[in-house]
């Protein structure tokens, strides 16, 4: 790492399937959105000749951020693959949305992925979003580097950005974040900020110089030697403290000289274990040039630093019963395990999906076992299938590049698996095995939805289906209560991406819908009331007459059906149609048209026909008997209550829990946690709740995250409930 003088753009041409797992890293992109992670991808494309100009390839499609969504939002909407080869290793480099709305595609790539690159900009540093991505990669022990961007701003400081990174995520050992190379600054420009041109290599003790458009090394002058040196010896003695030599310390402070080749080794091994963070430089490159600056530096690193596949800990692996099964996981010879980290949809081809080879070599044209469990709460049905697996793919901008295998450790895609949805295991047809699904945020925000017109509504529920298998972190509801259909999302972004791939991928438009919460109903007092049926139309009639009495019980009781009937008055065969109908009638509510519950209904004496009654007679005199109560009775809407736990940095702590006051919600308690966190405990009404997951990023500035339970329905405030009625009624 900075050891070498490379001149030239690196390893041209296309990246093809990977022979050995050693020759494969695997690195994904985080930062926060405008951080550049994109526009770094592009760079390190053009560095590794993987492009003809920087984000092009020879068809003149971008590498990253190619779908049409994407150019009109400005912005990464997904997780996207862009290989290259540097130095005779393949690099697969995962880049991630930056926006908090599309942390699946995030975790997608985590899971993907061997190692991070946490991409800073100079000019926006370090946000609480990006704090918490990287506590997620500590607590796993992933491999991270920070790389900083946008040095070209006004007021950019790479040295007071590395100290800024040392105290974010250095912890207790602010020492394990160091730079490995420093900024060379040109002439200053007229408004005096001094562009980036070149990089000093603390190590090498070499100058690169940037500024032709091509990487030249050469020595640096006296004038830099005194800053140098001092960083320098900063970095050694960061280098020696996290190596696995616990004499090289001491050999050190005593004089003795630690060459550079042992020096960089033990960098590479503290890489590779996650226990040192190395900070880089980095730039796109300028018009004409073929190296952004630090791209070579940062390609270097990755490919000498980073770990392979062989040294990541697989995920679980178990049968689909769930018997556990030990492989030597990262084994091209061994049985295949494989994980689709991405789904999408190409108007052409068809379903694509990328998937992490685990174990074994996927290969073209074999049949594999699609294994898909656990996701039944968020509107996926468990799937055992053997599916043929048609062309493999390695992705490059909007082109598939075909390839004949996909070894262990690498990665790569699948046309055309009908059943696979993200998050699947595909494995050996004769040795089915499921792997453990990775942790994915809970969709928070509802987006009711109608269909626009009847050729939409033919054409939603496939839409929807294939909606929910690509993105693991969207839940589909059909909601028998208020018989909405509800998208639940992470914000109004992914929202909005939800109803945009609706739209021009599967041809269907609908209507944003106001969210209801599912009320229900419930007797404020006990009320009597008399159901009469009685009717003479030819033949046999229908005769039915019962009396009922009803009293509220405790709530989550649920209701309750007591026969009381003396003297036969009520056949006993009649008696469950009336404990029908009035269930039926509960079922459908008695004031509002919400379901009733929590009530005692005691069937008290009625009335029968030797020849007109009947089973239905029966359950009609049941329903208009409760109805007759609910017309003497007071009626309380309940309202659905949650149980909301917010894990929110100590500095909002106090306008979160007022805002959850203002929303009728009771503070249960609060819990301090590590970094600087508290939780809170609360219990809020699910109606002051339906926007919270924007409300919240707002007021917390995003660092704030929050769960939620269903808890209990409780009566809703006379004046809430009221206006719920007035809103009925004007609907109606």
């Amino acid at each position: 790492m900075g050891d070498k003088a490379h001149t030239h753009p690196g390893a041209a041409g296309r990246a093809t399937a990977a022979d050995h797992p050693t020759s494969v890293r695997n690195v994904v992109l985080v930062g926060h959105s405008g951080s550049g992670k994109t526009t770094l991808v592009e760079a390190l494309a053009l560095t590794a000749g993987a492009v003809n100009r920087a984000g092009r390839v020879e068809d003149g499609g971008c590498v990253s951020d190619y779908d049409d969504m994407e150019h009109r939002q400005q912005r990464s909407v997904q997780l996207s693959l862009v290989p290259v080869e540097w130095d005779g290793i393949k690099i697969n480099l995962l880049d991630t949305p930056g926006y908090a709305d599309f942390v699946g595609e995030l975790r997608a790539g985590l899971r993907a992925a061997d190692a991070a690159l946490f991409v800073v900009s100079a000019s926006d540093g370090v946000d609480g979003t990006t704090r918490m991505l990287w506590e997620e990669c500590a607590a796993v022990g992933v491999p991270r580097a920070i790389v900083i961007t946008h040095l070209e701003a006004a007021r950019a400081d790479f040295e007071e950005m590395t100290r800024i990174c040392a105290e974010a995520f250095g912890g207790d050992d602010p020492d394990a974040v160091l730079p490995l190379y420093l900024p060379l600054h040109g002439p200053p420009a007229p408004d005096g900020h001094a562009p980036v041109t070149g990089l000093v290599g603390l190590l090498s003790r070499k100058l690169f110089d940037y500024a032709s458009g091509e990487r030249v090394a050469s020595e640096p002058g006296e004038a830099d030697l005194p800053q140098l040196d001092e960083a320098r010896s900063m970095l050694i003695e960061g280098i020696i403290s996290e190596s696995e030599d616990e004499t090289l310390m001491e050999r050190y402070l005593g004089g003795e000289q630690v060459d550079v080749k042992t020096l960089i080794e033990d960098l590479e091994r503290a890489v590779a274990r996650g226990v040192f963070f190395p900070v880089l430089a980095a730039a796109p490159a300028t018009d004409g040039a073929r190296q952004g600056l630090g791209t070579v530096e940062l390609l270097d690193l990755i490919t000498r630093g980073f770990p392979t596949p062989l040294e990541r800990a697989a995920p679980r692996v178990t049968t689909p019963e769930g018997a556990g099964r030990e492989l030597r996981m990262c084994d091209p010879e061994e049985s295949l395990v494989a994980e689709v980290v991405k789904t999408s949809s190409d108007p052409y081809v068809g379903r694509i999906s990328m998937v992490r080879v685990f174990s074994g070599t996927l290969r073209a044209d074999q049949t594999v076992h699609v294994s898909g469990h656990g996701m039944t709460d968020r509107g996926h049905e468990d799937h055992d299938v053997d599916e043929r697996i048609g062309a493999l793919s390695t992705p490059f901008g909007k082109q598939q590049r075909p390839v004949s295998h996909v070894i262990a450790g690498d990665l790569g895609c699948v046309a055309k698996l009908t059943r696979a949805e993200t998050g699947d295991t595909l494995s050996a047809k004769d040795d089915p095995l499921l792997m453990a699904p990775w942790e994915m945020p809970d969709p928070l925000l509802p987006l009711a939805i109608e269909a626009h017109s009847k050729p939409d509504e033919d054409k939603l529920s496939q839409g929807l289906a294939r909606l929910v298998a690509e993105d693991p972190t969207m839940r589909l509801e059909h909601n028998q209560d208020t018989h909405q259909v509800v998208l639940w999302c992470l914000g109004e972004a992914h929202a909005d991406v939800a109803l945009e791939r609706l739209r021009s991928r599967y041809g269907v438009q609908v209507d944003v819908v106001p969210h209801r919460v599912s009320l229900r109903e419930t007797f404020g007092d006990r009320a009597a009331g008399r159901g009469r049926h009685v009717k003479q139309s030819g033949g046999h009639g229908q005769y039915a007459i019962c009396e009922i009495e009803v009293e509220p019980l405790p709530g989550g009781s649920g209701i309750e059906f007591v026969d009381k009937v003396v003297g036969g008055a009520v056949p006993r065969q009649f008696i469950p149609s009336v404990e029908k109908g009035v269930r039926t009638q509960a079922a459908k509510g008695v004031a509002a048209g919400h379901p009733l519950i929590d009530v005692r209904i005691t069937l008290l004496d009625g009335k029968a026909h030797s020849v007109d009654s009947s089973d239905a007679a029966f359950q009609t005199a049941g329903a208009l008997a409760l109805r007759e109560a609910a017309s003497e009775a007071r009626i309380h809407l309940l309202e659905p209550v949650a149980e909301v736990s917010v894990l929110v940095g100590d500095d909002y702590v106090g306008a979160v829990m007022s805002d959850l006051s203002g929303r009728r919600g009771k503070v249960l308690g609060t819990e301090q946690t590590s970094g600087g966190r508290t939780l809170i405990r609360a219990e809020v009404p699910e109606i002051e709740i339906g926007r919270y997951a924007v409300d919240l990023r707002s007021l917390s500035h995003g660092t704030a995250r929050f769960d939620r339970r269903y808890a209990r329905h409780e009566p809703m405030p006379a004046q809430v409930a009221d206006r719920m009625r007035e809103e009925v009624r004007a609907a109606s």
